[in-house]
Order: C-alpha cells, then sequence, then structure tokens
C-alpha cells in the first residue's frame, strides 16, 4: 500500500501544487507577492497531497482484498 500510495502523491502532489501556483498567479491581488508566496503554495500542494494520497491508497488497495 506504500507504494500505491507514493506513485499517487506524486502525480497528487504536482496536481495540486499547479493548482494552488495557478491561483496565486491568476489573483491580482496574490500576483504582487507572487516571489514569496509562489513556494508556500507548492508546499502546501505537495504536503496536502499527503494524507489525501494515503486515503485514496487504502480504499485502492480494501477493494483488491475484497
Amino acid at each position: 500500500m506504500l507504494k500505491i500510495a507514493i506513485l499517487i502523491w506524486i502525480i497528487l502532489g504536482a496536481t495540486l501544487a499547479g493548482s494552488a501556483l495557478t491561483v496565486v498567479l491568476a489573483t491580482p491581488a496574490l500576483a504582487n507577492q507572487a516571489m514569496q508566496l509562489i513556494p508556500w503554495a507548492a508546499l502546501a500542494g505537495f504536503v496536502l497531497a499527503i494524507p489525501i494520497s494515503g486515503l485514496i491508497a487504502f480504499r485502492l488497495s480494501d477493494r483488491r482484498v475484497h
């Protein structure tokens, strides 16, 4: 299950980080501080993906057993 979670985390983390970067760059109020916010947005996307990928991997492995 850990291997599946890591694979999902890589894909989901990149997706969520990219989405967060898009929000920072597309919002005019945030675009002024983009240089400070981009690393934090990317980090938040990858950190948020950890529990979500664990949940998805758990559900996938639960379905395979039954």
